[in-house]
C-alpha cells in the first residue's frame, strides 16, 4: 500500500491531531537508572491459553508460569489493536493509530519519538529478533542487532533464538551499554505445527497436543473441526514456550537478569473468530508479564488497574529514568510495579481502522470490568466481514451452520456484524448476547456511548463524525468515505468480503439477498 496516497484520502486527517498536541523537548527530570530492557511478544497467542491466567490444558506454558512466579502478572492488561502491525505500531509509539499514522499494515512517515530511537539516544543499542518489519515503526530506522523470520527457523526454533540472543548479550558486555531488546516469536501465529508436516526450518514442540486435550473457548462452537485447528495451535504455544524459555536462559547466562526489566505480551489474540483482527474481549486482552528483579514482587497479581499496549513506551521510559515526551496518548504504569495504586485505570479503549489488504473495517471500544461497548461503522448488514486468515474453525462453523441454526446465528453475527454491540461481561464472559437493545441496559449504553464519545474528541480521532452521525446511515456512509476515502469504497476491497457462493450459511431474512 502507498502511504502517501492513503494520507492523501483522510478527509479529516489524523495528521491535525499533532498540530494540536505536539512533541516538545519539555521533559520531566529524572536520574537516568540504565536499566536493560528484554521485551518479548508472542504473536496471536489467546491470553486464556496461558497457565497462570488460567488456561485449561495442563503444563501448557511451564515456562511462562514459572516467569509470572517471579514477578507480576495483569488481569485486565489489553493491546491497543488487534491485528499485529497496528498493534506494534501503538507500542512503540505510545500514540493510537490515528495519532501516530499507522492505521493498519503500514509504516509512518510522521517525525514521532519511537522507544527504539529515543533509547538509542539515551545511549542504549538496540536489537529486534522476528517480526522486523512489523516493529518498525520508521522503515528507514536500522536496528544495531538484527534477524528476521528467515534467520530463525521461521520464526519457530528456539534453539536459534538462544544462539541470537546470547549473541548480542555478549556484544553489550563487551560493549558496556544497556539494552532495548525486542524478542518476537512467531508462534502461534498460522500455519500451526501439524504433526508430520511441519513448517520448514521450524522445530518441533517440546510437547503435541491431541483434538480431545482442547479447551473450546466459550465464544466459538465446541465442533470437531474447530478441536482439530486448536490442538494444532497448541502446539505452537508450546513452542512459543520453549522459546520464551531459551530466552531465559540466555539472560540468566549473561549475567544480565539481575538487572533486566523483562516484558512479556501478546499482540493480540487467537486467530479465530471473535478474537484477532476484532474488538472483543478476547481480541485484545493479553497475557502481559513482568519481572524487575528488586522492583517488582514477586508472585504478584494486578486485580484492579487496566492497562494498555499504549502505555509500554512512557512506562519503559520512566522505568529507566529517561525523559518521556510530552503528548503521548498513554501513561506510565510504573508506579502499578512498585506495589502502588494508580487513578484513571477503570476502563480501557482500543480500536481498528484498516486489516489486511488495506480495507476500512473501523471499530471502536471501551471496556470495564463489567461491560464492554463496540461501534463498528461498516456494518451495515450488506458488508461481509472475513479475516484474512480465516482456518478451520472458520470452515468447521460455516459448514455446521448449514444445519444447526444456533451456529449460524453466530456465522451471521460474525459476518454481517452490528453497528453497536454491549456486553455484560459478568454474565456473558464470551460476549454472545448482544445487549444494545436492552431496556434494561439502556443507562449503561448511555454511559459507555458518553465514555467513547469523549475518547474520541480527547485523542482527535478522525472517526468521531462517524459515530456522531451513527442514527443516519447516509450521513454515517459519507463520513466514512470522507475519512477512508479509496479504502472504504474501493470495488476490489468489496469484492474480497463477499460470501463465497459454495458456502450455505443459513441467514435471518433482513441479509438474504
Amino acid at each position: 500500500m502507498n502511504r502517501r496516497d492513503f494520507l492523501k484520502t483522510l478527509g479529516l486527517s489524523a495528521a491535525s491531531a499533532l498540530a494540536v498536541t505536539p512533541f516538545t523537548k519539555a521533559f520531566a527530570s529524572s536520574k537516568k537508572q540504565n536499566v536493560n530492557i528484554l521485551f518479548f511478544t508472542a504473536d496471536d497467542l489467546n491470553c486464556d491459553s496461558v497457565g497462570c491466567f488460567g488456561g485449561k490444558v495442563p503444563d501448557l506454558t511451564p515456562n511462562l508460569d514459572a516467569f509470572a512466579a517471579e514477578g507480576m502478572r495483569f488481569e485486565y492488561a489489553h493491546i491497543t489493536v488487534a491485528i499485529c502491525q497496528p498493534s506494534r505500531g501503538v507500542l512503540a509509539t505510545g500514540l493510537y493509530g490515528h495519532n501516530s499514522g499507522i492505521m493498519g499494515f503500514m509504516h509512518t512517515e510522521r517525525e514521532i519519538p519511537t522507544i527504539m530511537q529515543t533509547l538509542r539516544d539515551a545511549g542504549y543499542l538496540t536489537a529486534v529478533l522476528g517480526k522486523v518489519g512489523h516493529s518498525t515503526p520508521h522503515a528507514s530506522y536500522k536496528w544495531d542487532f538484527v534477524h528476521d523470520q528467515n534467520e530463525l527457523g521461521s520464526g519457530r526454533d528456539p534453539d536459534i533464538y538462544y544462539k541470537y540472543c546470547k549473541e548480542f548479550l555478549a556484544r553489550c558486555r563487551r560493549e558496556n551499554k544497556p539494552f532495548y531488546f525486542m524478542v518476537n516469536s512467531h508462534d502461534p501465529h498460522r500455519p500451526y505445527h501439524v504433526p508430520g508436516k511441519p513448517v520448514k526450518g521450524a522445530k518441533e514442540p517440546s510437547k503435541t497436543y491431541d483434538p480431545d486435550e482442547v479447551a473450546v473457548p466459550g465464544f466459538v462452537p465446541d465442533l470437531p473441526g474447530v478441536r482439530q485447528e486448536l490442538s494444532y495451535y497448541l502446539n505452537s504455544v508450546r513452542r512459543l514456550d520453549d522459546t520464551f524459555g531459551k530466552t531465559m536462559q540466555a539472560l540468566k547466562e549473561s549475567g544480565f537478569d539481575n538487572n533486566t526489566l523483562v516484558m512479556f505480551l501478546s499482540d493480540n489474540g487467537i486467530a479465530i473468530p471473535f478474537a484477532k483482527c476484532n474488538a472483543y474481549l478476547a481480541s485484545t486482552r493479553t497475557p502481559w508479564i513482568v519481572r524487575w528483579p528488586r522492583v517488582v514482587k514477586k508472585g504478584t497479581v494486578d486485580k484492579q488497574h487496566f492497562i494498555s499496549g499504549i502505555d509500554f513506551f512512557p512506562t519503559v521510559l520512566e522505568a529507566g529514568g529517561l525523559p518521556v515526551p510530552k503528548g503521548l496518548d498513554g501513561f506510565s504504569f510504573l508506579p502499578l510495579l512498585k506495589g502502588g495504586r494508580q487513578a484513571g485505570r477503570e476502563k480501557v479503549f482500543t480500536q481498528i481502522d484498516m486489516k489486511a489488504g488495506g480495507d476500512a473495517v473501523p471499530m471502536r471500544c471501551v471496556q470495564d470490568k463489567r461491560f464492554g461497548y463496540i461501534f463498528s461503522p461498516w456494518a451495515d448488514g450488506k458488508f461481509w466481514y472475513r479475516n484474512n486468515n480465516e482456518g478451520l474453525t472458520m470452515k468447521a462453523m460455516v459448514e455446521a451452520a448449514e444445519t444447526d441454526p444456533h451456529i449460524a446465528k453466530r456465522v451471521n453475527m460474525f459476518r454481517y456484524r452490528a453497528l453497536e454491540e454491549l456486553y455484560d461481561f459478568k454474565n456473558d464472559p464470551d460476549c454472545l448476547k448482544n445487549l444494545v437493545d436492552s431496556p434494561d441496559y439502556k443507562n449503561e449504553l448511555g454511559k459507555m456511548r458518553t465514555w467513547l464519545h469523549d475518547w474520541m474528541n480527547k485523542t482527535h480521532d478522525p472517526l468521531t463524525p462517524a459515530f456522531e452521525n451513527r442514527s443516519s446511515p447516509e450521513k454515517l456512509k459519507a463520513a466514512l468515505v470522507d475519512i477512508y476515502g479509496q479504502h472504504y469504497t474501493n470495488p476490489a476491497n468489496r469484492k474480497r468480503n463477499t460470501p463465497r457462493r459454495k458456502t450455505k450459511v443459513i441467514k435471518p431474512k433482513e441479509n438474504r439477498k
